[in-house]
């Protein structure tokens, strides 16, 4: 099973492909798509919902988890993030992918076993659970590597314990 995981933005959007084999997890690809801040919103959109079609397709994901946005005390930037967010389910469903959120806290209960973990502490889980040399940068990737790992447990947890 392949899981997509997605750290939206709209300047970095962060993703991060696993695959998952029983209690397993392998690194498939991780990186960013980033958009210029002077390009218009709806190429950055549109940036951003062909470049993640284009590595579902190469992947082959068979479900994604993204990342619930978080309150933001910045009103424009947080209609943006949704916008962006837009552009990655979209692109999800679009492929035929299920589509999964959690939201931060979630992601770091699942990781670290505390939700008010620090950033710093997701990475170096991220890094260890992993196996990587180096922990993912910028934090957007490292966040949705996070993003898979949790889904993976989830739906780990949800097979054993509730039999499907």
């Amino acid at each position: 099973m392949r899981i997509i995981g997605i750290d939206p933005g709209f300047a970095i959007l962060g993703y991060g492909i696993i695959e998952i084999n029983g209690s397993k997890i392998k690194t498939i690809e991780y990186g960013a798509i980033t958009t210029p801040s002077d390009m218009p919103m709806p190429d950055r959109l549109k940036t951003i919902y062909s470049n993640l079609s284009n590595l579902i397709t190469e992947y082959q994901p068979q479900e994604a988890s993204i990342e619930e946005l978080f309150f933001n005390k910045n009103t424009k930037t947080a209609l943006m993030v949704g916008q962006a967010r837009g552009a990655v389910i979209l692109a999800c469903a679009n492929n035929n992918l299920e589509v999964f959120e959690y939201t931060p806290l979630q992601i770091k209960q699942a990781l670290v076993g505390y939700g008010r973990a620090e950033k710093m502490q997701i990475q170096v889980m991220i890094k260890n659970i992993l196996n990587l040399d180096t922990v993912p940068k910028p934090d957007d990737i490292a966040d949705a590597l996070a993003a898979a790992v949790c889904h993976a447990n989830s739906r780990n947890y949800k097979k054993l314990c509730l039999g499907y």
